[in-house]
This record gives C-alpha cells, structure tokens and sequence, in this order.
C-alpha cells in the first residue's frame, strides 16, 4: 500500500511526476490520500482511472470525500459521525469499515453470479421467442400476420421477465457467506 500527503500531492501534479507516480501505484494494492484536499483526491483517481484503465474503488465517510467517490468506478460511504454526504453520493452504504470485507467478498460474488446467470436467462428468452416467431413465418408464407396477441405478449414479458430476476434476487446463494468470508479466492471463480 502507498499512503500519501497533500503536500506531495501537489508536488505531484504540479511539477509534472505524474507518470512517476503511477509507476509507483502498479506496484500498490491501495493508495490512501491523508490531509489531502477534496479535489486532490478525486484528480489520484481520475489519473489512475484515465491512464492505467483498471477498476476503481473509493471509500470515504465525510464531505470531503463525495468528489472523490463520484470520480471512481464504485463508490462506498460509510455513515458516521461526519455525517451522510458521502453516504448520499455513494454507490453503496456501510455502517462501519469493518463491513467492507462482507460487502466485497458476499455481497460482490452473489451479485456476479446472479448477474451471469440472469444474462444466460434473458438470452434463452428472447431467443426461444424470436425463435418461435421465425417458424411461424414459414408456416403463414411470410405475410407478416401477428401470431401472438398484444396482451399475451404483454403477459409473456411480464411473466417472464419479472419473476426470474426477483426469484434469482431472493433465493440464488450458490456458496454460503461463512465459506466466502473463509476462502477470498472464491471472488475469482465466475471471472
């Protein structure tokens, strides 16, 4: 990890290292920015965001931190005693620092395969409905007559199309949080 000042922050950007630094950084699993300014801090992840195309990832609890949670890829708050701006501008919300652990390794690799799997699903939908449509054009000659009434396929999409995802939502746990939080290699399994 790499811990940071203000102070040289401003070294950084305004004498040109840039390009430095971010050598530096490909050699970091984490940048911490302390005493820096709001704006600082955004700018560190927009340069590593802009120039080395990786994910980014900023968790801030106060106002200070809301620019630099808008500028990275995802963004946490935690709410506390600073107060709820950067819970109000982040993408999800923590109580405490600690939670951060459950939230990427539970909640993140849940979220991954539900995603996969309801992607797989909506490509079989379509296509066994487009596929159905296909052949009953052969058997009216190609006329162009609607085979399925408005309101049945107004039904089939809704059928079809809310209850999966809210099934998949609720019920789809394909490893339990205890041996997620034991093995932290499991996040890359889906990848």
């Amino acid at each position: 990890g790499l811990v940071i000042d203000g102070r040289t922050l401003n070294i950084i950007f305004q004498g040109g290292l840039e390009e430095k630094f971010l050598v530096l950084t490909k050699y970091c699993r984490s940048v911490l920015c302390c005493r820096s300014t709001p704006l600082q801090k955004s700018m560190v992840v927009k340069l590593v965001r802009r120039r080395l195309k990786v994910m980014t990832l900023s968790i801030g609890d106060g106002a200070n931190d809301v620019s630099m949670i808008q500028a990275a890829d995802v963004g946490i708050g935690i709410s506390g005693q600073e107060g709820m701006q950067a819970v109000m501008a982040s993408d999800f919300a923590i109580s405490r620092f600690k939670h951060l652990k459950k939230l990427l390794l539970v909640h993140g690799h849940w979220c991954y395969a539900r995603l996969a799997k309801m992607v797989i699903y909506f490509f079989y939908k379509n296509v066994s409905y487009v596929n159905l449509l296909f052949w009953y054009q052969f058997f009216c000659a190609f006329s162009g007559s609607s085979m399925i009434d408005y309101w049945q396929m107004i039904f089939f999409n809704l059928f079809f199309t809310s209850m999966p995802p809210l099934l998949f939502g609720v019920l789809d746990k394909d490893v339990s949080a205890e041996t997620l939080l034991s093995l932290p290699e499991l996040y890359r399994s889906g990848q």
